[in-house]
């Protein structure tokens, strides 16, 4: 058969067909970021990032804390004990004005973090604990400290001896040393940290035995907050949010690990937003960086994009 195919007719036929191949995919790529546009919103109140000077920091002094903040934009800075910034209890009172004003003058918000706990068997260590928290909750008000951290450090094992006890008096030790905070207007933070104290069913179980309004926690970013494991009898199976929900009220800092791994850091994020959580987020890795300043940007960038606020 004959088939009578003009070179115009040709290349009418070409063009429409080019045209229904390009112009739908055309049309995808100017629809498709438009709509991402339209779905995306900007988060302008994120939360606010500071640095735990456990690792990287701990061989700053006060000038190299300062400086490395502001270049990083961290706002908050919690300074560990018997690191090289030198702000302990053994400072004059002339010293400790000095610390509270060159953080002042910086617009740094701080925060101190003690070694103290409460789970010894022997009295006279517990009382040592507790005295030595107060001296140091008196060293957070005279440099303007926001709080203090504690630990519990350490309950026994489920089944053994003693463990309802044990959580008792971390609990009413606790419960002292915030009264005394609370007198001087600086808070009490128990970090969900130690053997079997590092998840928050445990964590809150203290709470309980606390019974008071003035103590507070430190969220510590543990595998156990979203995977279970380790988790007493009976919570096995709670998720990230029931946890969350058991302590939000009392949730006064957050430790964060390193952003890449497995924890769900947007849903901690928005967890923390929705309850209208206005404390710190602090930086808290190892090993030291060789390049802190290049770390501690790109961890604030991250930071900020896992809460579309970058």
């Amino acid at each position: 058969m004959k088939t009578n195919f003009s070179r115009r007719k040709f290349l009418n036929t070409a063009a429409l067909s080019a045209a229904a191949v390009v112009l739908p995919g055309l049309n995808a790529a100017a629809s498709g970021p438009q709509k991402e546009k339209s779905a995306f919103s900007l988060n302008k109140d994120p939360l606010k990032l500071g640095l735990m000077t456990y690792m990287i920091g701990a061989s700053w002094d006060i000038d190299t804390i300062i400086k490395n903040l502001q270049t990083t934009k961290l706002e908050h800075v919690e300074l560990r004990t018997t690191h090289a910034h030198g702000v302990e209890v053994t400072l004059s009172s002339a010293e400790r004005a000095a610390v509270k004003k060159r953080f002042q003058d910086a617009g740094l918000a701080i925060s101190l973090a003690s070694a103290f706990n409460y789970h010894y068997t022997d009295q006279a260590e517990l009382r040592k604990n507790i005295e030595g928290t107060k001296a140091y909750l008196q060293l957070a008000s005279d440099i303007g400290a926001l709080g203090i951290r504690v630990f519990p450090n350490a309950v026994p094992k489920e089944g053994e001896k003693d463990r309802e006890k044990i959580m008792e008096q971390i609990g009413k030790s606790v419960s002292e040393c915030a009264n005394a905070g609370h007198n001087l207007g600086v808070e009490v933070r128990l970090e969900e940290h130690g053997q079997g104290t590092e998840n928050i069913p445990v964590i809150k179980k203290i709470l309980d035995y606390a019974n008071n309004p003035n103590v507070y926690i430190i969220w510590n970013c543990s595998d156990s907050d979203y995977t279970g494991e380790g988790l007493p009898k009976g919570y096995e199976s709670m998720g990230l949010e029931a946890q969350f929900n058991m302590v939000k009220d009392r949730i006064r800092c957050i430790h964060l690990r390193d952003l890449s791994t497995a924890y769900p850091w947007r849903e901690l994020f928005s967890l923390l937003s929705k309850s209208g959580y206005k404390g710190y987020c602090d930086i808290e890795v190892s090993p030291e960086s060789c390049e802190p300043i290049r770390y501690l940007n790109n961890f604030r960038a991250l930071f900020l994009s896992l809460q579309n606020a970058l």
